[in-house]
């Protein structure tokens, strides 16, 4: 129920023509973007305390810049889309509670109406960092706890300790409870599944009943060169993205449509105001603008940006970073 609260009539209309423009763009009458985003994922930083593999914060990978959002370009960009954003993620790479006014950044969503989540590896939620997040307003808080031991939970969460994870967990339990009034955060115990810790399944379900939690997922993986002894593709077929093709190749197992409601309805803002139109453009190559230099307003009804859409429609297969998307996949098991 606390997703539909943000509904108003304006947020009502836009979300009606997105969807009117998408299935138009289906069938194939017309690409042309008429509303504005109902979702976005605004990255609060690319710094992560942690050495996760396939993640370009773990890795020390990207090609671009590692830096923190300042709060009052965050506030631009509400004041100018605000009325029409039904959902915000603060999160798309590196670790949010490294941001020192990550609670400053949520309070301003919450500001605006906006249903607002993030995604943490719990190491930073300390008592009264617990308390400040519960007083934020925040809809929604994944916490990664990708083992049930800490061998397993440290082989992917490299640097990672299980205990701190829990115990963070439950700081942020325990700071809800304190305020009886309050209800939000939605936590949710997110399991990464795969090789070394699918056999943990069952008892990671057992932890998360017993803590307390609102909601366990297992979610799959997503792997960028998979091969017959990648050590993170799991044995059970029904918990990875991937089979092997009759040549042995590893392929992701969901068509390559035309078409994508996840780039169409939203898009993503890199902590320096790169906006990007997917979550899997980690490196921000297909940067359609620059919110701070531009409006936001004219980077996302700029041509380019309608030839970028354009093209999804057309030959969604040409582009990269779509080759190994989870759109119309299932990604939780």
């Amino acid at each position: 129920m606390a997703r539909l609260r943000p509904l108003n009539a304006t947020r009502l209309r836009n979300m009606a023509s997105l969807h009117q423009g998408y299935r138009k763009a289906k069938a194939g009458k017309e690409v042309i973007q008429r509303a504005y985003p109902s979702s976005l994922s605004i990255e609060p930083t690319t710094s992560c305390n942690l050495r996760c593999p396939e993640c370009p914060s773990g890795l020390r990978s990207f090609s671009r810049p590692t830096g923190m959002l300042e709060p009052t370009q965050l506030d631009a960009l509400l004041q100018e889309i605000g009325p029409y954003l039904v959902y915000a993620n603060l999160y798309f790479q590196g670790e949010p509670y490294l941001h020192p006014a990550m609670d400053q950044l949520v309070a301003s969503c919450k500001k605006h109406g906006v249903y607002t989540s993030t995604s943490t590896n719990a190491h930073f939620l300390r008592q009264e960092r617990a308390e400040a997040i519960v007083e934020s307003g925040l809809d929604r808080l994944i916490i990664s706890i990708d083992g049930a031991t800490q061998e397993t939970y440290s082989s992917y969460r490299i640097g990672g300790r299980l205990d701190k994870v829990i115990e963070g967990t439950q700081n942020v339990l325990n700071a809800r409870k304190k305020r009886s009034k309050r209800k939000s955060p939605h936590v949710v115990w997110q399991f990464l599944v795969v090789g070394p810790n699918e056999h943990e399944i069952p008892e990671i379900r057992r932890m998360a009943k017993a803590s307390g939690v609102d909601e366990l997922v297992i979610k799959t993986a997503q792997i960028d060169a998979p091969h017959d002894t990648h050590p993170l593709l799991t044995k059970d077929p029904e918990l990875r993205r991937y089979d092997p093709d009759k040549n042995g190749r590893w392929l992701l197992r969901n068509p390559m449509d035309d078409e994508c409601w996840r780039m169409w309805q939203g898009c993503v803002m890199t902590w320096d105001g790169k906006v990007v139109p997917c979550c899997f453009d980690k490196d921000a190559e297909h940067a359609m603008g620059t919110f701070g230099d531009q409006r936001f307003e004219d980077i996302w009804f700029s041509p380019q940006y309608q030839a970028f859409r354009k093209q999804i429609f057309t030959d969604r297969s040409s582009i990269e970073m779509c080759q190994n998307c989870s759109e119309g996949t299932l990604v939780y098991a």
